[in-house]
């Protein structure tokens, strides 16, 4: 009887599991990082991420503490006129509430949002990317639905290379990774209009980071 597709596969998948070919390549050494890190030897990783978030249009903002950058966001609110800014996560709400910062907390009024305000899991230096995940309590609509996403971060949580965060990730939850992990670099942007870059096409058109300062992280 002739041979099925499926069955010619399995057979020359078989066979060549047999008659393994001997390997070309030993001596690759795949854990070696293949970036340079010439440009980076004189930078701190805060100036690091801060120029990378730049160059991919998101805006990066250092606050020596929280009570800095709430008041940095205050006068943020009156320029930009971002009348409903959401914050969901208890944490950050703690942190606004301290300094008598109105904002909302009201999932049923979500599609008003001017403005979502999270936190996130690492700051990746080399990529200017902002690593967030579905064990946050906020959840993973905060850092899609708004316009503008801010950030806020600590000194404590920049690692240079995606690999460092996933290895924190890996030690952080034990029990098992969360079902989504996911880095933000920059705004959302398509380029496949005419080849034309849009920012916002698909989310958050601004992106800001506000980078507290550890140190002073209990003031």
């Amino acid at each position: 009887m002739q041979a099925t597709s499926k069955e010619r596969i399995l057979k020359k998948v078989r066979k060549a599991l047999i008659q393994q070919s001997p390997e070309k390549y030993s001596g690759l050494n795949f854990k070696k990082n293949v970036y340079s890190t010439s440009a980076y030897t004189d930078k701190g990783l805060d100036i690091i991420f801060a120029e990378e978030l730049t160059n991919i249009s998101g805006k990066f903002i250092f606050c020596e503490n929280g009570a800095q950058a709430v008041d940095t966001l205050t006068s943020m609110r009156t320029e930009n006129g971002w009348n409903n800014i959401f914050c969901f996560q208890q944490e950050l709400k703690d942190i606004l509430k301290k300094e008598d910062f109105d904002f909302k907390d009201d999932i049923k009024a979500i599609d008003t949002m001017d403005v979502g305000i999270t936190s996130c899991e690492y700051l990746i230096a080399r990529t200017g990317s902002v690593m967030i995940s579905s064990a946050q309590s906020t959840g993973r609509r905060m850092s899609v639905y708004p316009p503008t996403h801010v950030v806020f971060a600590y000194t404590s949580q920049l690692v240079m290379y995606l690999k460092d965060a996933l290895d924190g990730m890996s030690a952080r939850y034990t029990k098992g990774l969360p079902s989504m992990i996911t880095t933000i670099s920059g705004p959302s942007r398509t380029a496949d209009i005419e080849k034309t870059l849009i920012l916002g096409a698909h989310g958050p058109k601004e992106l800001y980071v506000f980078m507290i300062d550890d140190n002073l992280k209990s003031q």
